[in-house]
């Protein structure tokens, strides 16, 4: 009886030892939490979470932006914008955008990087296909064109005259092709715009699976080739499952790229396009501030759009964590 009365009271004399370490501050303690989590804290409210309100704030205002008068106007502008036939256009071309453009190119930048990872030979080694790392240069070095570079020359290319496109295409017999304006038909200067993109940012996410799937035991491929298992097989049990986490990512940040693509619609089309078939959100949200002088309106567009923009990414970690994403592979 002693001796469990003497164990309890030194359990406790040890949790209360504890207790006391765990609340005494020291100026260590203090000076850490101050420059790692209390600076990055303040710098975030200052500059993402501050800018943020005061757009909700004038987006109810009738604010010209050029002058100190904000009269308060409610939520009229938000029901004019959802009057305006242009700007529900804009919206529909975001939301296409952001559901084709990150498919295209996380499929297109997935396939790729498998090839030049684990995509060569059956036999021997695992290895990607012989001379992957010029493949990986070649496929990389659109990322580093500025975006307004990428512009004009794809413009230069889909130029209905001298364009070297349709010279390609006329010179293979396909006279229909000849002059044919590729950004100024309204079927098909939204997916002429697309395909610029996805050759922009395509080279860019395939570094990054290249990356996640080096980082898979080389093992777990022999394993599944003793298995008997082909290519296919292999990209879809085994590479995509275990790169799960980098395939969100690439997704939600490429789904964030589609719904602005201001820079690559703007040098393609400056004007939104033949029956404003590639004019975005962002274009006219551009036009409304400074070309109208409604910067009222134009932080309300910006509502919207950052309000798409959560939802978006919101979804897309909701189907993953539906359809299994958050569980561990090796279970």
């Amino acid at each position: 009886m002693t001796q469990a009365t003497t164990h309890v009271q030194s359990d406790s004399g040890v949790r209360v030892a504890v207790r006391r370490r765990r609340k005494k501050l020291t100026f260590d303690k203090v000076s850490f939490m101050a420059v790692f989590l209390g600076l990055p804290l303040v710098i975030y409210l200052v500059f993402v979470i501050s800018p943020f309100v005061q757009a909700i704030y004038y987006s109810m205002t009738s604010w010209s932006g050029f002058d100190n008068s904000m009269p308060f106007v409610g939520l009229d502008n938000y029901v004019k914008l959802f009057n305006d036939s242009i700007f529900m256009i804009s919206v529909r071309n975001s939301i296409v955008l952001a559901i084709f453009l990150p498919v295209v190119t996380v499929i297109l930048a997935l396939v790729l990087a498998t090839l030049v990872t684990i995509g060569g030979s059956s036999r021997g080694q695992i290895k990607g296909l012989k001379g992957a790392g010029f493949y990986r240069i070649v496929s990389f070095f659109p990322y580093v064109i500025p975006a307004v570079v990428i512009g004009i020359i794809w413009s230069q290319i889909y130029d209905p005259s001298s364009g070297l496109l349709n010279g390609f295409l006329t010179g293979i017999g396909l006279g229909g092709f000849e002059s044919f304006p590729w950004l100024g038909d309204a079927r098909t200067a939204m997916i002429a715009s697309m395909v610029v993109i996805v050759w922009g940012f395509v080279g860019f996410y395939m570094i990054l699976f290249i990356a996640a799937i080096k980082g898979i035991p080389a093992e777990t491929f022999e394993a599944a080739r003793i298995d008997g298992a082909g290519r296919f097989r292999t990209a879809t049990t085994i590479t995509i499952p275990l790169i799960r986490d980098n395939i969100q990512t690439a997704y939600v940040y490429m789904g964030i790229l589609a719904l602005d693509a201001f820079v690559y619609m703007s040098v393609l089309n400056s004007g939104g396009g033949p029956e404003n078939s590639t004019l975005v959100m962002s274009q006219k949200l551009f036009t409304t501030a400074f070309s109208k002088g409604q910067f009222g309106l134009a932080c309300a567009m910006g509502v919207v759009l950052a309000a798409i923009t959560l939802i978006f990414s919101a979804l897309v970690f909701l189907v993953n964590r539906i359809t299994g994403g958050s569980q561990d592979v090796s279970e």
